[in-house]
């Protein structure tokens, strides 16, 4: 959403965490953090005859250490039918993960 005083967009979040989106890739979450989460969405419905929606997202749960390889990275993942799913499980396993490594 554009501030009205400034012009600028502020950026998109759920539940206090940033959202950012690349093609079909979703970030949650801060890379500051040691965890983060990817969803990617592999399969797309057309609703409405002119919107696409997701009908498969890939959920995981990874670590952002720049240490640590690509397969390494993956400590959870899931598939779910849609991104309200995919966001609701996301957003608990990212609470949990960083309310564990306090």
């Amino acid at each position: 959403m554009a501030n009205a005083k400034t012009g600028k967009t502020s950026p998109l979040t759920y539940k206090g965490r940033p959202l950012r989106r690349k093609d079909s890739v979703i970030y949650y979450g801060s890379m500051t953090d040691p965890y983060i989460i990817m969803f990617q969405l592999t399969e797309q419905k057309k609703w409405k005859d002119d919107l696409d929606m997701a009908s498969k997202v890939s959920v995981q749960l990874q670590l952002t250490d720049p240490n640590v390889k690509g397969r390494e990275r993956v400590v959870k993942k899931s598939e779910k039918d849609n991104l309200y799913q995919a966001m609701d499980v996301a957003a608990v396993w990212l609470e949990r993960a960083l309310a564990a490594r306090k």
